[in-house]
């Protein structure tokens, strides 16, 4: 059987984003601490060889707090440590190439900004999405000026798989998230820029 996208609170990981005191291995075992069940280690910059030992460490600890790992792009990677899944971009394998890499077993979370590519994505097998970014943040400004509520309302409405809200959530806007159909959120400064991951998950925890 599949994995099931069994969480709402999706932690990205971005290690130059992580407060000082921290590194971003106690971080992110802080937020699982806190509670965070999904962790998607994502750091573009590095080669393999240079991700191996982070995502073995991590998997380690999302296997302690009995939550999902998934690694950004790098099937091969999530193959090697054993992940739970991988997340797919706009430039990485196709959906259905990646399913057929991974198996029925592994999940596929794929970056959505449109409605096109969430049924791309249903189409081709993914089991969610995250769509964004729904407020402005400086981690997303590439991507243009944020959507808002009412565009992910609209992806909510025309999408199958569960939807992670992603850009510029803070604890205060989940409610508002959650009303407009939002399956989760996904996050990366909010828990890693703090200097208390911990109570920071709690409290995203509590709105959940």
């Amino acid at each position: 059987m599949p994995n099931p996208v069994d969480f709402d609170i999706y932690l990205i990981t971005d290690r130059h984003q992580v407060a000082s005191g921290h590194t971003l291995l106690s971080a992110v075992e802080a937020a699982l601490q806190g509670g965070v069940k999904a962790v998607q280690l994502r750091e573009k910059d590095l080669s393999a060889a240079e991700l191996l030992p982070i995502a073995r460490e991590l998997r380690v600890l999302t296997r302690h707090h009995d939550a999902r790992l998934l690694i950004n792009d790098r099937i091969d990677l999530a193959l090697a440590v054993q992940a739970d899944g991988v997340h797919l971009g706009g430039h990485s394998l196709p959906t259905d190439v990646a399913r057929k890499l991974v198996g029925a077993d592994l999940l596929i979370g794929i970056s959505t900004h449109t409605h096109d590519e969430i049924r791309a994505a249903e189409y081709q097998g993914a089991d969610f999405v995250t769509f964004g970014p729904v407020y402005a943040t400086p981690s997303k400004a590439a991507f243009g000026l944020p959507q808002g509520l009412h565009a992910l309302s609209e992806a909510c409405r025309v999408s199958s798989l569960p939807v992670f809200a992603l850009g510029g959530i803070t604890s205060s806007r989940f409610p508002e998230v959650r009303q407009a159909g939002a399956s989760g959120i996904a996050l990366i400064s909010a828990i890693l820029a703090s200097s208390d991951p911990r109570t920071v998950a709690e409290a995203f925890i509590a709105c959940s």
